[in-house]
Formats: C-alpha cells, sequence, structure tokens
C-alpha cells in the first residue's frame, strides 16, 4: 500500500475565528450574474497547498505562517471585501451578496506529521483531509453561511499546509486563483494587490427578455429507466499519473489526423471512454462528457482583467454507451473535439437566458462524466513567502461535497512522479466494481493494446433491454 494512503496522524485545532476585513468597507448588496447562482455552482470547492521549511526569513515573526497569513487576509478582504458577506436568496431563486464585513472563517492547526512521511508524491486522495481542512459545524451551506475557509496547518518539519474552501457561486477556479494571487502578495509585503478585483456581474446576465437560441444538452433533464446510477455508498477514489510517454502511446490509438488534438483532448476522451466502459451500462443508454470551458475572452468586449466570478460553459459531447465503447478511441476524441465549436458568444447569452427561464437548473448527472483541467490555472504558484508550494491543487477527488456528483468529475492536475518526471494525475473515483477494470484498461491501452482488438467487448458493456 501506498505510504500516503496509509497514513494517519493527528491534528490539533484552536477554535475557529471570523477574519474581517482590515479596514472598513462598503455595505452593500451585490447581485451575482446568472452564470454564477445556476443550482450546479451551489457547493463548496476545495483546494490544498503543502510548503516547505523556510530558513532565511529576516524578520522572525514571519516564520509564522498562519500569523503571515491570518494578517494578509485581513488585508486582502479589503480589496475582496464580498467575500467577507453573506449570500442571499432573493425572488426567482436570485443570489446576491450582501456586504456585511462580517468575515471569512479562519482555523489555526497543528499536526504531528511531517511532509516526507506524505511518501514521493503529493496527489488526491490525502489521509486525513478532513482534519486538514476541518468542517465547521453549520459552515457549508450556501446561504447565510461563510464564503470562505481556510486552515493553516504547521507541520513537525516546520512546513505547512494551506487547505481552502470558497462558495464556487462567487468565483471559478481562474477567480479564485486570482484572490490567491493578492493574498500571496500582501503575505509577501505587498501594499495591495497587482491586479485589482472587477465585480460587473451584470456582464453575464440574462438578455431582456431572455431567450435560449442554442441547443444545451448539458442540462437535458435526463431520468435513469434502467437503475444503472452509480452507487455512491461504494466509491473508490484512486489518482492516475499520466507521464509524456503515456500521452504519446494513447496519441498512437488515434487516426494520424486526430494526433495534433491537444492532450487535455486525447487523456479526456481516453478516460471518457475507459470509465464508461468499466461501469457497465447499457448499450443505448446516453452518455455524456462535460469538458469545462473558459469564455473570458468570448465575450466581445471580453472581460475585463480582474473579473472574480464564474465565466465558464460546459463543452458536451453526446453518444451512447455502445458506441462509445465499441467505437475506437479516435471516435471519443471526434466527439471530444467537436465540442469546442460550440462555445460562442452567443452560446454564453443563451446560458444564461436558459438559467432564468428554467429556475437555474443543475446539469443533468445521469450518465455524465465531467472533467476540469487545472494545470495551467496556477493552483502550484501560490507563494506566501515560502516559495512555490509542493503541491497546489483539488484536495479531493470528485467535485466537492455533492454527494450525487461527487464521483463523475476529474481533475487534470500537473504533477511528478517519484522518479521526477513531470506529467498529469487524474483522480478518477468509479464503484468499487469498477476500480480494477478501469486499471487494466488504463494499463492495456498504455501499452497500445487497445482491448477493442483482443477482447470481448461484452465484458464491459450490457446490451439494451
Amino acid at each position: 500500500m501506498d505510504t500516503q494512503e496509509s497514513l494517519v496522524f493527528t491534528v490539533t485545532r484552536r477554535s475557529p475565528e471570523l477574519i474581517t476585513p482590515a479596514k472598513p468597507t462598503p455595505y452593500e448588496y451585490k447581485l451575482l450574474s446568472d452564470i454564477d447562482d445556476q443550482e450546479s455552482l451551489r457547493f463548496h470547492v476545495s483546494v490544498i497547498q503543502f510548503y516547505r521549511k523556510k530558513h532565511n526569513f529576516v524578520n522572525v515573526l514571519m516564520m509564522d505562517p498562519v500569523k503571515v497569513i491570518r494578517d494578509a487576509l485581513s488585508k486582502t478582504l479589503v480589496y475582496y471585501y464580498p467575500f467577507a458577506g453573506r449570500l442571499r436568496e432573493g425572488a426567482g431563486r436570485k443570489l446576491g451578496v450582501e456586504c456585511t464585513g462580517e468575515g471569512v472563517m479562519f482555523i489555526e492547526a497543528d499536526a504531528d506529521v511531517t511532509l516526507e512521511q506524505f511518501g514521493g508524491t503529493f496527489q488526491p486522495p490525502f489521509p486525513c483531509i478532513d482534519q486538514l481542512l476541518f468542517d465547521v459545524p453549520g459552515s457549508s451551506g450556501v446561504v447565510d453561511c461563510p464564503l470562505l475557509l481556510i486552515q493553516v496547518t504547521r507541520l513537525k518539519c516546520g512546513g505547512f499546509v494551506c487547505a481552502l474552501r470558497f462558495n464556487h457561486t462567487m468565483s471559478d477556479t481562474v477567480g479564485f486563483v486570482q484572490f490567491l494571487n493578492a493574498l500571496g502578495e500582501i503575505a509577501r509585503g505587498a501594499s495591495a494587490p497587482s491586479i485589482l478585483p472587477v465585480w460587473q456581474r451584470e456582464r453575464l446576465n440574462a438578455r431582456d427578455p431572455p431567450r435560449v437560441t442554442c441547443t444545451h444538452h448539458e442540462y437535458d433533464d435526463v431520468v435513469d429507466m434502467k437503475g444503472t446510477i452509480i452507487p455512491l455508498h461504494d466509491m473508490v477514489c484512486h489518482s492516475f499519473f499520466f507521464s509524456r510517454t503515456d500521452i504519446r502511446a494513447l496519441r498512437r490509438l488515434v487516426p494520424p489526423h486526430l494526433r495534433t488534438c491537444s492532450t487535455f483532448e486525447v487523456l479526456t476522451a481516453f478516460l471518457w471512454r475507459s470509465r464508461t466502459r468499466c461501469l457497465q451500462l447499457y448499450t443505448d443508454e446516453e452518455v455524456r462528457m462535460l469538458c469545462i470551458a473558459d469564455a473570458r475572452t468570448i465575450i466581445s468586449p471580453p472581460l475585463p482583467v480582474g473579473y472574480y466570478g464564474n465565466a465558464f460553459v460546459y463543452r458536451v459531447a453526446l453518444t451512447t454507451a455502445g458506441k462509445l465503447c465499441q467505437k475506437p478511441l479516435g471516435y471519443a476524441l471526434e466527439l471530444v473535439k467537436k465540442s469546442k465549436e460550440d462555445v460562442t458568444e452567443e452560446y454564453m447569452k443563451s446560458l444564461a437566458d436558459l438559467m432564468v427561464l428554467k429556475g437555474r437548473p443543475h446539469f443533468g448527472v445521469v450518465g455524465t462524466y465531467l472533467v476540469a483541467d487545472v494545470t495551467r490555472i496556477g493552483l502550484g504558484e501560490i507563494d506566501f513567502g515560502w516559495g512555490k508550494p509542493i503541491y497546489g491543487g483539488p484536495a479531493r477527488g470528485g467535485m466537492g461535497v455533492i454527494p450525487e456528483v461527487a464521483g463523475m468529475a476529474s481533475f487534470f492536475i500537473p504533477s511528478r512522479n517519484r522518479e521526477g518526471e513531470q506529467g498529469i494525475v487524474v483522480p478518477v473515483c468509479v464503484p468499487a466494481f469498477a476500480m480494477e477494470k478501469f486499471a487494466t484498461e488504463l494499463n492495456r491501452m498504455l501499452r497500445n493494446n487497445d482491448p477493442l482488438v483482443n477482447d470481448n467487448t461484452s465484458l464491459f458493456i450490457k446490451s439494451a433491454m
């Protein structure tokens, strides 16, 4: 068993406290956009960062990461003061922030463990994550709760862990990284962030009158008629590392005209197909792949630098389990590649209109697999004065704390293996019965041994009823 998976340690926490802005901030009511407050964003996202001890501090007071980050947080909230408020829900389920200045939740902690004890790799699922990012009772709701929770845990070796949880309706990951960079700059001594925050949520509101002009399959109301919903009580989460050599091996399985596709598209197609095969779905069951696409520059004029709200849409690939499993990998890759064509400014406007007309729905969960690429957004670049983290990225394998979607999402996270080779680590959550099949499928395809050529595909899928 991996050292990290078997690691057990004790975390001692002080009582949670509310950190308020260091200076008076405006009391006002700020509406979220019609992209922000959709049902599928009404949850908290968790990220975690591991830092080594630093020896060359000029100021001895800078040696305590708890004090440094706590003080910087208070100053950063002067600029990002909506985070210190509370969400309220109005007519039509419309969300807005009451900028009350009540503050964000902060936890000081110590753990009897060293960075070395985590082993040679850092990747989710992390041991004792619920202790490194403690869910303060009553803090994880969407409305009337703190919008941000930070726990800083000192380690025995002098390093520390900074774990954070934020309300997704307030920011997407790109926007939250902007906030973290501001926090890091102020922690290192800056008097103000280099990029000032911009609200302007009205830029992504529905038109008047709203009109849905595009097809949004991601929000189809799909009913599971065959009883094939993933058993959430028996989920297993494991991370898989893909080296550059592995990606080249996958490219050899696709037609020549598709080998110029991005690494994200190739790996997404492979994971979608392999995961579907191991779940043993019925051949006629509809399956979807959702990929997150940043829309900041799609809008005309583009959203301003400093915008930290949600500004993305879901790219959608749609087919049946039978076609996806029985056809070569190139079929899945074509679908993933084509989904990029749908992401236009009109699509974004139509989506905001759909949210208003349809009651801000959740995307369809049945038969859906969601992939988010965080390899380039900068979670591993946040510097509070200790340099870059050993690991900076998602704290959990699935989407967050929502049970019905926890097992249907994966992140692409930049990482290095034990030999120091650069690559991408992907947490995958599937039922226990499917994990061994998934690992076997992965290993055979990386050896250029596509199971379609050598195995009976009936082992992976069910016939239509």
